[in-house]
């Protein structure tokens, strides 16, 4: 499979990077230790067309390939964690959903400002007591009149500080189970929704990662996405695509760790010469490469496949699957080859070290990924 790099392919990865190194970079650290939530540099990716790369024109984005996509997350993802999560949820798990679902008066309203990055989107899917059994979500979703009303509470919702509309999936016919799960946007500004507590997190303490609380909160019925009982879909058709994007965070962020890991390993002296030099750090670093280039041929498969409108299947899973493993195995390498100096809150691989965690949970974990990846093998 050719994956050379179209002109305008090479164009997105290099501006993207050439802003992310002026205009973030600088900042990590102090933003890190504020837990500021950059949401003026999203506006200005937003400028850039990234936070809307695979809407159509028609709906105010460029209309790439999902190519383009996946190498703008891996540059945000090199530079900032944080900033990549903040875009995968809006570009992907919010967008893709509206695009496929919504009626027209609901993305003239909500899509272009979304992939203008005016706004960002929160996808409100995970409970307290649901997270990987999606069906088992107990939020729920009662019609009076011309509206509905929702009662329960969302957890790990990213962005949800800070949404302009957020997806929340509530059942309206508890007794039917999954297929008893309708999606609904949600604004802030409606009458019964609160933002709750803020987690502390180990990692990526950028990214506001927050509880929704909806007491009876008013939704208008024309804020109802799709049908009645379609909510499940809508979510794992948002999952799958959005599985992609953090395929791609996981690339972009390992590629940073051993971007700095060479870095220091050629700087840093011992026994009177370069560690560079010593078999034990040649082959971390020989062992890092070669798995960031295994995820990578993974990432840009399942997203050719997805440009091509063929069958997924467990191309998305595997991608992710891998990719989130291997992060965190190439972050332990980076802080290995740091020594105490990688154990440091001033050194990157430090940040990395925790951002890289979450990844193999998020967006369906590990566990999860390989049970598609098996039942899609044994044709179940």
């Amino acid at each position: 499979m050719d994956f050379t790099f179209a002109d305008h392919q090479l164009l997105i990865r290099d501006t993207v990077r050439e802003f992310m190194n002026a205009e973030v970079r600088p900042h990590v650290k102090d933003w890190e230790k504020s837990e500021h939530f950059p949401l003026e540099s999203i506006k200005k990716l937003g400028a850039m067309g990234c936070c809307g790369m695979l809407m159509p024109e028609e709906w105010g984005g460029p209309g790439l390939d999902t190519i383009s996509y996946v190498l703008m997350i891996e540059e945000v993802a090199r530079v900032h964690t944080a900033i990549s999560t903040a875009l995968a949820v809006t570009n992907s798990a919010v967008q893709l959903p509206l695009l496929a679902f919504a009626t027209d008066a609901q993305k003239k309203k909500y899509l272009k400002r979304l992939t203008s990055g005016e706004m960002i989107g929160a996808f409100c899917l995970t409970e307290p007591q649901a997270g990987s059994d999606a069906a088992g979500i107990q939020c729920r979703a009662t019609r009076e009149g011309d509206h509905y009303k929702l009662s329960g509470s969302k957890t790990w919702v990213t962005n949800g500080s800070a949404a302009g509309v957020l997806i929340v999936f509530a059942k309206t016919n508890p007794e039917a189970g999954g297929k008893g799960i309708t999606a609904f946007l949600v604004e802030p500004t409606f009458p019964g929704f609160k933002v709750g507590r803020h987690e502390e997190k180990m990692g990526q303490r950028c990214s506001p990662s927050v509880e929704i609380i909806l007491n009876d909160c008013v939704v208008p019925d024309t804020n109802r996405l799709g049908e009645e009982g379609q909510g499940l879909k809508i979510a794992l058709s948002a999952l799958d695509g959005g599985r992609i994007g953090i395929a791609a965070q996981a690339v972009g962020l390992a590629q940073a760790a051993l971007e700095e890991a060479a870095k220091y390993a050629r700087s840093r002296k011992a026994f009177g010469k370069s560690i560079a030099d010593f078999q034990a750090i040649q082959w971390m670093l020989a062992d890092m490469h070669t798995e960031i280039e295994a995820a990578r041929a993974l990432l840009y498969q399942a997203a050719s496949k997805k440009d091509t409108g063929l069958r997924m299947g467990s191309t998305a899973s595997r991608a992710k699957l891998y990719a989130s493993e291997m992060v965190n195995r190439v972050a332990y390498k980076a802080v290995q080859i740091f020594g105490s100096q990688g154990y440091s809150r001033e050194s990157e691989v430090e940040r990395i070290y925790r951002d890289a965690r979450v990844i193999s949970i998020y967006e369906g974990t590990s566990e999860i990924q390989r049970t598609i990846v098996a039942r899609d093998l044994l044709g179940k």
